[in-house]
């Protein structure tokens, strides 16, 4: 008997992905992935339900990828760091390497799901980064998202939920046929008729197979899915730290930017940006609240 919050696998899909069902209540059963961002429906004799032996060894895989990726996201931030500090006439040599202060840029993400969010802002902590976290249903997110940067000033807003592209709902060129993409185009939309300069608010958009070029087209930085796959819970997260903890006076590569997500480039892509942290000198106890 499938019910509300188990954990379950698709037969027809040789139980690629691990859901959660989200509602089981109709002939669909609406499921949530439990680690990406995918939302998808299944009748339930396509479902199988998981084991707690299969789950724990899903999530030993799962912690193992998330692992990998912040300490190659750790070892990025260490080579920013150097690169700051080594650059001629920089001032920032080993004699004040204590004496700077960091500016890094306000965050807003805004989330179609409460345990990715939850999961996102531990991580941007973890990072050491401003976030203010909100959750909204993905098709709230247009009426809703100018409000919210209006409150909280950011300089990065990240817009994720989950999504999913349905062949028989049309091609993949077809807005129409994508879960949530146009709420997110929408969304997107709004903030740059608002807020045009790309360098002055940094956008990501996108969930699992979103439509990327109808998000880079409506302005997002940063987008999924360009191979239209699915992506990992908190890719956007490093997307945005990897903004965050690049100087202005520079412009990511965004190779480099995508390369140590769990996701990589078929799930995110990208246009240039310039990066938005700042530093400032001399270091003191009231420049360390600025940071």
């Amino acid at each position: 008997m499938i019910t509300n919050g188990d954990l379950v696998t698709r037969k027809s899909y040789q139980h690629d992905v691990l859901f959660r069902v989200k509602s089981a209540g109709g002939p669909l059963v609406k499921l949530m992935g439990e680690d990406i961002r995918l939302e998808a429906d299944a009748p339930i004799d396509d479902l199988r339900q998981v084991t707690g032996a299969e789950y724990r060894q899903r999530k030993a895989e799962t912690d193992k990828k998330e692992a990998y990726s912040y300490r190659l996201f750790r070892q990025d931030y260490r080579l920013l760091k150097e690169k700051r500090e080594s650059g001629a006439g920089s001032g920032y040599t080993k004699e004040n390497e204590t004496n700077y202060f960091q500016i890094p840029p306000r965050i807003l993400h805004i989330d179609g799901d409460p345990l990715f969010l939850k999961k996102c802002i531990y991580l941007y902590e973890q990072l050491g980064l401003q976030v203010h976290g909100q959750y909204l249903h993905e098709r709230e997110m247009p009426e809703q998202v100018l409000g919210l940067i209006e409150k909280v000033q950011p300089e990065i807003v990240v817009l994720t939920g989950h999504d999913s592209y349905s062949k028989a709902k049309g091609s993949v060129r077809d807005l129409e046929a994508y879960r949530h993409s146009r709420y997110f185009v929408e969304a997107v939309r709004n903030i740059r008729q608002r807020y045009p300069h790309f360098d002055q608010m940094v956008i990501f958009a996108g969930a699992c197979q979103s439509h990327f070029e109808s998000l880079i087209k409506a302005g997002a930085n940063f987008a999924s899915s360009p191979a239209r796959v699915n992506i990992h819970a908190v890719d956007p997260v490093y997307v945005a730290a990897r903004v965050a903890y690049t100087s202005f006076m520079d412009h990511l590569n965004i190779w480099e930017v995508i390369r140590n997500t769990i996701s990589g480039q078929e799930g995110l892509g990208g246009i240039e940006t310039r990066g938005l942290l700042r530093i400032g000198m001399p270091y003191s106890k009231e420049a360390e609240e600025l940071s």
